[in-house]
This record gives structure tokens, C-alpha cells and sequence, in this order.
């Protein structure tokens, strides 16, 4: 019977799902990310979540128990920050949460004739005004960037709509094509695995989206590590996407295959 981790050398690990929900701490994954500490595997936390900037997800994730340092923390935020300005912005519409936006300190918000309109994570603060005014600034020639594209979020409340809804009405109202930042887009696996210094087929992805993470791993040539927490659900497995393997949680990967 083989250690999991001898089947890699390195790990791409999503947060919101694996590592928490919502607010709650899955019970665990603490402990699961210390010990990747301890046997000195190489990994990076590789999340969509854009409702922080990466500084205040780092200092939230601290306070919950996670051990982890700026930068082995990648977020589709700060991904989309870094893509504006290798395209010196000057402008941009946010349809963000405040915290967020400071990811993209130095680019001045514009509401009326931004140069982008980048969407991701606002809950219950989209709106029509907020979604209209992008749209006539996407039609206006601004560019339209996603974060990502995920369709639902789970958290402790339940099942939301996620950001994914909303970038497709703005495409499907300007009949613009949305530049994905974020996760499954390969320019971000890129990223981690530049990071991590390994080939793709000795890296896992370990992630609670069958589509988004696993799928989108597999494309990249890596091995995609499902679990079972998170936005996990049972007729994922039957949707013809086979991960590698199926966790009930990160805690399994120290078990025996």
C-alpha cells in the first residue's frame, strides 16, 4: 500500500471548500497543512475567492488556524491585478467588495468609461445599477475580465450563486467573450506551477469543483484530487470527469491508497 504523496511532488491546494467553508474551519485541514510543513513537500494555496485582497485572506486564514506565508498564497484577485498592470491600466470598473479593490491600489476606479470591468465576488451587493453600468461600459469597449466563472458557493448557510451568473449575463447582454483570470484558466495554473518549479504530471490539485479544479488540472496534465467537503457533490461523479483520487477530506491524504 503506497503513501499518497509518493505520487507527487508537489501540491496545488484551493481553500474555500477544502479548507474552510465559509467561515467554519473543515476539521482537519489545519493539521493536514502543517504536516505537508513538516515533510517539506512543496505546495500552493490556489483559490478563487476574490471577496479579500490576498493580504486580508492571509491574515483571516492566520486567525483560523492556517499556517502559511504570502507567498505561497495565489488568489484570482490578485492574478486579475497583476494582469491590468502588465496592460498599464490607468482605469477600471470593480464589480467587487471593497476589500478587494485593494488589490488594485494605483488604478483609478471609473464608473463611466473605465478601460476594464472586472468582476467577482459580491453576493447580495450585485445589483442592476452595478450590473448595467458595466454593460454600457463593456459596450463602450472597456474589457471585460472574470475572476472566474463558478456557477454556486457553499457555505454554512447553503448554496449561493456565485460570480459565474453574473459574468454570463454581461457576456451574453454585449456578446463580449470574458477573459477568465482565475481557475481553470491555464495562464493561472501557470502561475502555481512556475512557482512550484515542478512539471505538471507530478503535481496534484487538490479542489472541491470536479469541473474547475480537477478538470481544469487534468487539462494541464496534473493529477486532479477530489474532496468531498466544500461545493462537493454526489452526481459530480457522474458527469464523465474521473479524478485520480476521491477524498472525504484533505485529511486523507496522509491515509494509505
Amino acid at each position: 500500500m503506497a503513501d499518497l504523496l509518493s505520487t507527487v511532488d508537489g501540491l496545488l491546494i484551493d481553500i474555500d471548500g477544502v479548507l474552510t467553508r465559509g467561515s467554519e474551519v473543515i476539521p482537519g485541514a489545519p493539521e493536514a497543512i502543517r504536516a505537508l510543513r513538516a515533510r517539506g513537500i512543496p505546495h500552493r494555496f490556489l483559490t478563487n475567492t476574490t471577496i479579500y485582497c490576498r493580504q486580508s485572506l492571509l491574515e483571516r486564514l492566520s486567525a483560523m488556524g492556517f499556517e502559511m506565508e504570502a507567498d505561497e498564497l495565489l488568489t484570482a484577485t490578485y492574478a486579475a491585478a497583476q494582469y491590468l498592470r502588465s496592460q498599464n491600466a490607468r482605469s477600471y470598473y470593480p464589480l467587487l467588495l471593497p476589500d478587494a479593490q485593494l488589490e488594485f491600489e494605483g488604478i483609478e476606479v471609473d464608473e463611466e468609461a473605465p478601460e476594464f470591468v472586472v468582476v467577482g465576488d459580491m453576493g447580495a451587493s450585485f445589483t442592476f445599477p452595478r450590473l448595467n453600468r458595466a454593460m454600457r461600459a463593456i459596450l463602450n469597449g472597456a474589457q471585460l475580465v472574470a475572476l472566474h466563472k463558478k456557477r454556486i458557493w457553499r457555505t454554512e448557510e447553503g448554496l449561493f450563486l456565485d460570480a459565474g451568473p453574473f459574468v454570463v449575463a454581461l457576456e451574453y447582454a454585449t456578446e463580449v467573450s470574458a477573459l477568465v483570470i482565475g481557475k481553470p484558466s491555464s495562464s493561472y495554473f501557470h502561475m502555481a506551477l512556475d512557482e512550484l518549479q515542478l512539471p505538471p504530471a507530478r503535481v496534484a490539485m487538490i479542489g472541491d469543483d470536479i469541473e474547475i479544479d480537477v478538470r481544469g488540472a487534468q487539462l494541464m496534465g496534473m493529477q486532479g484530487w477530489l474532496v468531498k467537503t466544500g461545493r462537493f457533490r454526489r452526481e459530480d461523479l457522474g458527469r464523465g470527469i474521473w479524478p485520480e483520487r476521491v477524498l472525504n477530506s484533505i485529511s486523507d491524504i496522509f491515509s494509505e491508497a
